[in-house]
């Protein structure tokens, strides 16, 4: 009878608790394999791609953005919440000890079983010791929470990392902008001065006869639209400033430190003929959403190992005594230990609702890395399209501009011969100033273009760059490719 009544006990104590549900089937992750992020590993990314440009004005703006930007201390500020979370995590796989110590003024009732003479009567109950608990951690919930906090913590410092990224790639491209405002500037002044030099031709022609006033007025009605189009280009570098100076961190009073870019803008991020794809894996914003996904699945882990029971030690040892002058005599010590096991019976669907819960983030985790690792592969075979596509153009480019610059200098001699109207001038030199500009945005656009893809494929086009991200491990196996198309 005895022996019967535990094990009644136990079975309805089994057969009550709260049991955990069966796991749910979750989305397929994306394998390396699938995208082509599997290979021969690269390394992580240089934090100094910029100096490609060899431009110590952007270099001083970024290293000023990186220092001063209020989105880099916000994100390192979570990093530093994360690590705080796993140290807290990290404590509970340790012993924990407690002093305490209480003093209670109270009146007994006069029939409460007390020796006398308290009963009845007033007096101070004293307590004061020391107590031991460590949880033994039987299922790894402890270790789960550990690693789960692990992760959001390395996650974080990888979200630090992206926007480091991000802020150094929008600053190169408003410092690229910047360039272009300039260059833009100069087509205006220059054109302007072409139109000067037609309105002193025609002034001449007219003296001569060999025009009439009609058309030293149309040639001096050009000059207003070059100015305008000089003040609109030297409008738009002074807003392009005004960016840089707001993405570096400062005001107004550093516009006038900002000044016109030096680099060679054909010569910078040189892309490679062939880009090894599992550069891809490098990206910050890919490693943090992967570490993601291990968080997740640690805190499913932790989720479904509440439902068993929670096996602990505890001890304590202290004094405790009625009147505090009797509570440090050796009659008033005592001490015990020995496990606890809880187990949970009813809860109300709490211990489900947050498996549940965390079976959901381990889905949207998947499917958020698998997103981003598509984005990535896309982004990166788009904009080398674009590169290519722009290198065919700036070739053609190149000889619609030689071809109307000839044509404008040979309208303008003939012009001055007397051999041509003013309207084969005006319409050359239109031409000449669109193809110009043109060129401008073309080369411009494609130093953009590799900085984007730069960014697209982790901040480096050089495999064995080393940066501030964790190391890769090499591999002997061969790598996929992204091969560029050549220009013919």
């Amino acid at each position: 009878m005895r022996i019967a009544i535990p094990l009644l006990l136990s079975a309805a104590i089994l057969t009550g608790c709260v049991l955990p549900p069966k796991e749910t089937a979750h989305p397929r992750e994306l394998t390396d394999e699938a995208v082509g992020l599997s290979g021969t590993a690269v390394e992580p990314a240089a934090d100094s791609w910029w100096n490609s440009f060899q431009d110590a004005q952007l270099d001083r703006l970024i290293r000023l953005g990186v220092k001063d930007s209020p989105t880099l201390a916000e994100a390192q500020a979570r990093v530093g919440q994360a690590l705080a979370l796993t140290q807290a995590a990290q404590a509970g796989l340790h012993p924990s000890a407690n002093l305490d110590a209480s003093a209670l003024y109270q009146r007994a009732p006069a029939n409460y079983i007390i020796p006398p003479p308290l009963a009845g009567h007033s007096f101070w109950m004293g307590q004061a010791g020391v107590s031991l608990s460590w949880d033994l951690d039987f299922w790894g919930r402890q270790a789960n929470a550990v690693r789960r906090a692990q992760d959001l913590t390395a996650a974080a410092q990888m979200d630090a990392d992206n926007a480091r990224l991000m802020l150094a790639g929008a600053i190169t491209q408003a410092y690229i902008d910047l360039y272009r405002e300039y260059a833009l500037a100069d087509i205006a002044a220059r054109s302007e001065a072409q139109r000067q030099n037609i309105v002193d031709i025609t002034r001449r022609r007219v003296a001569a006869g060999l025009d009439t006033r009609l058309e030293l007025r149309q040639a001096e009605g050009q000059l207003p639209q070059a100015r305008v189009a000089r003040t609109q280009a030297q409008a738009a570098a002074d807003l392009a400033v005004h960016q840089l100076a707001a993405l570096t961190g400062q005001g107004a009073d550093a516009y006038a430190s900002i000044g016109r870019p030096v680099f060679q803008v054909d010569a910078a991020l040189p892309v490679p003929a062939v880009l090894p794809i599992n550069l891809l894996a490098r990206r910050p914003d890919v490693l943090s959403a992967r570490l993601s996904v291990e968080a997740a699945d640690a805190g499913r882990l932790a989720a479904k190992a509440a439902f068993y029971p929670d096996v602990s030690l505890r001890a304590l040892a202290g004094f405790g005594a009625f009147g505090l002058n009797n509570l440090v005599q050796g009659n008033a010590s005592g001490y015990g230990g020995g496990p606890l096991i809880s187990l949970p019976l009813f809860d109300g669907g709490r211990l489900r609702a947050q498996y549940r819960g965390a079976e959901s983030q381990l889905d949207a985790s998947i499917d958020n890395y698998n997103g981003i690792v598509l984005r990535a592969v896309q982004q990166t075979a788009d904009q080398i399209t674009r590169i290519d596509a722009l290198a065919r153009e700036q070739i053609d480019q190149q000889q619609t501009l030689e071809a109307t610059e000839a044509a404008y200098q040979l309208a303008e001699e003939r012009y001055k011969a007397g051999l041509a109207s003013y309207l084969s001038v005006l319409n050359a030199e239109t031409q000449v100033l669109t193809a110009r500009q043109s060129m401008v945005d073309i080369r411009t656009s494609q130093a953009v273009a590799r900085v984007t893809l730069l960014l697209a494929v982790g901040g480096s086009f050089d495999p064995r760059a080393t940066g501030n991200l964790a190391a890769a491990h090499s591999s002997e196996s061969s790598s996929p490719t992204l091969t560029r198309m050549t220009s013919p």
